[in-house]
């Protein structure tokens, strides 16, 4: 039964009342609305942009790709779907992920359920109602029996903390929140701050349009070349053919990615045989370098024989060796922040009209009306770009005033870290899930495996509780505190904790150093939210409630 528009009930004042609300319409938002639909329950998805895409509607910045080949970024649930669509590149674009998202939305009518440029400002618990009260912009109202935020991981862009941001006289772009309309730098003279994951993807491009690219970079990252190129007639036959077993095995890994996993010891072999291996790996490209040994993320001195193979890669790329030593990373594991895919990134820094300035050594006073500061000097500039990342993971929820019950808030019991049971629902806040939360394996893995995963065990829930007559689930909070503790556990027992990486959310000042994603593989963590399910949401509280979803309260 799809949109059961009979169910939708006015609340006092403008609003209306609903089964279901879900935050994003992106790739989390929108399976999560087709499969709520199928159970009859009313629904509306409510979504800050103007269309569809989350990530990939914000995220336009020119060189934007995903860094999971084509073939496994997309949707398992329909198996038409993936069958008829055709991706162009073993990588693909911005530009084409966004005509996917938007092919789907048509495909499956998902737009009539879709409140666009919308941004929910507050949800509050009733516990009286057993429901959410969601204050949206304009003093508009509305309710629902369920919440859930797909707002998606990287999705709240990151300022720099810079004097004199504002102050300058000319435009200013982040890469989170790029303009819809093309940027033309034909000519001018543009600085890029910043150089992850964006920033490096961006760089090589914005180097080949304008007249003078100077990049500033605090932290070195590993980047491994892409290896893009044409997707295949052959590559993509073979996918197709056996998509269903595929998709299966994917689900059982630790990254939801099917990948060459190494299973020997990189200090099993000699020093000959492992270059052979980094080499056949890098000259394949992708991230399926980092599987070249089952140890890489474990041990110290294994890690670092792959970290000095990727250092001595850019010496000879980079003809500079001053430039090539200030790319190079030292002083974090490789891997322990999320490894960088790139095309020609550090060959960009042979060009005479790309600067490259080191922060470490000449760190930034302050933007001018004219361009930047450092301690060295001002250089001046027509534009400058953005490449600062994002609150990852928990910004996005922050953004929304959340308070559950007994008045607590999200953002007061997340003061010290976030807390989220299985990285579905915080412990206090009844019927509120998050898709890719805290908590889950979320940025660890193929997102769109985890949001599959998610959605699927969010709409067996409320099926569940439809079925035999609840109202409420809330997470249980010694449920909730032994998965926090796992998390953790598991985590330092690699060496991920060991970096300032914005998964630890070391890039935003007086965030907690928490390592936010469950380490411990997608299919170890899919396997025990099945078994949760399956033993009747243990960890979770059931209960009643007011409303026709349940027996009245006694």
């Amino acid at each position: 039964m799809e949109g059961d528009k009979a169910a939708v009930r006015r609340v006092d004042g403008p609003g209306e009342s609903l089964d279901v609300v879900i935050v994003g319409a992106g790739f989390a938002g929108l399976y999560m609305l087709h499969r709520v639909r199928a159970l009859g329950l009313s629904v509306r998805v409510y979504e800050a942009g103007s269309d569809v895409g989350g990530t990939w509607y914000w995220n336009r910045y020119p060189g934007a790709r995903c860094d999971v080949e084509s073939m496994q970024y997309s949707y398992s649930f329909d198996e038409a779907l993936q069958q008829d669509w055709r991706w162009s590149e073993r990588f693909a674009g911005q530009p084409e992920i966004l005509a996917y998202a938007n092919h789907v939305a048509d495909r499956f009518d998902l737009r009539r359920d879709i409140a666009f440029d919308t941004r929910i400002e507050a949800a509050h618990w009733d516990e009286a109602a057993s429901s959410w009260r969601l204050s949206l912009p304009a003093g508009r109202r509305a309710a629902a029996r369920f919440l859930v935020l797909a707002t998606g991981c990287l999705s709240a862009a990151k300022m720099p903390e810079i004097p004199g941001l504002g102050s300058f006289a000319g435009p200013v772009y982040h890469t989170g929140t790029w303009p819809r309309d093309p940027v033309d730098f034909a000519g001018k003279r543009v600085a890029v701050i910043g150089t992850g994951s964006s920033g490096i993807q961006a760089i090589p491009v914005l180097a080949e349009e304008a007249s003078h690219l100077t990049v500033y970079q605090r932290t070195p990252n590993y980047s491994l070349p892409a290896g893009n190129g044409p997707m295949t007639a052959e590559y993509e036959a073979g996918w197709k053919r056996d998509y269903v077993e595929r998709r299966r095995l994917a689900r059982t890994t630790k990254s939801g990615t099917i990948y060459e996993f190494g299973t020997r010891s990189a200090l099993a072999v000699d020093a000959e045989e492992r270059s052979r291996e980094y080499a056949a790996r890098w000259a394949k490209g992708g991230a399926n370098f980092m599987h070249a040994f089952n140890d890489l993320a474990l041990s110290q001195e294994a890690n670092d024989t792959a970290a000095e193979f990727v250092r001595e890669r850019i010496a000879g790329l980079v003809e500079d060796p001053r430039k090539a030593a200030i790319l190079s990373p030292r002083d974090y594991p490789i891997g322990t922040k999320r490894i960088c895919l790139d095309t020609r990134y550090f060959e960009t820094f042979n060009r005479d009209d790309v600067d490259l300035v080191d922060l470490r050594a000449d760190p930034i006073e302050a933007i001018t009306p004219r361009g930047v500061r450092t301690r060295s000097g001002e250089r001046a500039f027509d534009a400058l770009v953005l490449a600062t990342g994002f609150d990852a993971m928990t910004g996005a929820l922050l953004a929304i005033d959340l308070t559950g019950r007994d008045g607590e808030r999200l953002a007061d019991k997340w003061a010290a870290g976030p807390r989220n049971h299985l990285g579905l629902m915080p412990a206090g806040f009844p019927n509120l899930f998050t898709i890719t939360g805290p908590g889950s394996p979320s940025v660890l893995s193929n997102v769109i495996v985890s949001i599959e995963q998610h959605v699927e065990w969010i709409a067996g829930c409320l099926g569940y509780l439809k079925d035999h007559g609840y109202a409420v689930i809330a997470s249980e909070r010694d449920a909730e505190d032994a998965w926090v503790a796992h998390v953790n556990e598991v985590a330092h027992r690699t060496l991920y904790p060991r970096a300032a990486s914005w998964y630890m959310g070391a890039n935003v000042p007086g965030k907690p150093r928490v390592f936010m994603p469950y380490i411990g593989g997608v299919g170890a963590y899919r396997e025990h939210c099945a078994t949760v399910a399956a033993k009747g949401y243990e960890g979770f509280t059931l209960e009643h409630g007011i409303g026709r979803y349940g027996n009245p309260t006694p």
